[in-house]
């Protein structure tokens, strides 16, 4: 596999805060790539330097071949926030067709696919005022999805998801990365990282830990994801 995402020796720091500590990672084309660690581990910033929202203070980002920030790779980038950026009063159809608009992708027929990779077609012409906030999050994962991006970035995209809805959106992410596609997802619910091919452990702006939930485990001696994020937790303030 050839790499969709490279990160080199990336530091941000705003203000007094290091976001970002020397971060490096890859990412290859077509897996799904975890991002784990509790909130202010430097899950949002490692993926808006990605996007190309932010420039690191030092070393570089690489996505899809092209170095970061440039705007000629957006098309082929999708980005879904924490925060919802729909508009309450417009329809689904409505949402998604602005969204992939904005990226350049005006066809009729890819915004009803993305409309029902999400199982929403029945209420594809429904006000998102009047959807339940599951929906909604559905509607945002669909609005970065119509202009058939090659990378997807998702920040924390079952937060407030129940259970049920949640192995839902990861039966969509399998059938992303059946199309080639290549997902990063930021979260800090541990049983969600099972589900992904390979994990990285955010804290503190670092890397700790990186591979398959199997090999972090076994490194760890550890039976659970969460106990053998603590042990590599421990592990990094010992050499810090």
């Amino acid at each position: 596999m050839t790499e969709a995402v490279l990160v080199e020796n990336v530091h941000k720091h705003f203000g007094e805060v290091k976001a970002l500590q020397g971060f490096s990672l890859y990412v290859q084309k077509g897996e799904i790539y975890g991002l784990l660690g509790p909130n202010g581990a430097g899950k949002s910033t490692l993926i808006r330097a990605i996007v190309g929202l932010i420039t690191p203070d030092m070393g570089r980002v690489v996505v899809l071949g092209k170095t970061m920030p440039d705007k000629d790779i957006l098309s082929k980038v999708g980005y879904m926030t924490q925060a919802s950026a729909l508009y309450a009063e417009l329809t689904v159809w409505q949402n998604v067709a602005f969204f992939a608009g904005l990226l350049g992708c005006r066809n009729k027929t890819a915004i009803e696919e993305a409309i029902a990779l999400v199982d929403l077609s029945d209420r594809a012409h429904s006000r998102v005022a009047t959807l339940s906030g599951g929906m909604r999050q559905r509607v945002s994962l669909a609005s970065v999805l119509a202009h058939h991006p090659e990378l997807v970035l998702l920040d924390e995209p079952t937060v407030g998801v129940d259970p049920q809805l949640r192995v839902q959106f990861w039966e969509h992410f399998r059938k992303l990365t059946a199309q080639g596609i290549t997902l990063i997802v930021s979260s800090h619910v541990m049983d969600e990282a099972e589900r992904c091919d390979r994990l990285g452990f955010l804290r503190r702006g670092s890397l700790i830990a990186e591979g398959s939930a199997e090999s972090l485990r076994q490194q760890a001696g550890k039976d659970n994801l969460e106990d053998a994020f603590l042990y590599f937790a421990e592990k990094s303030d010992v050499q810090q």
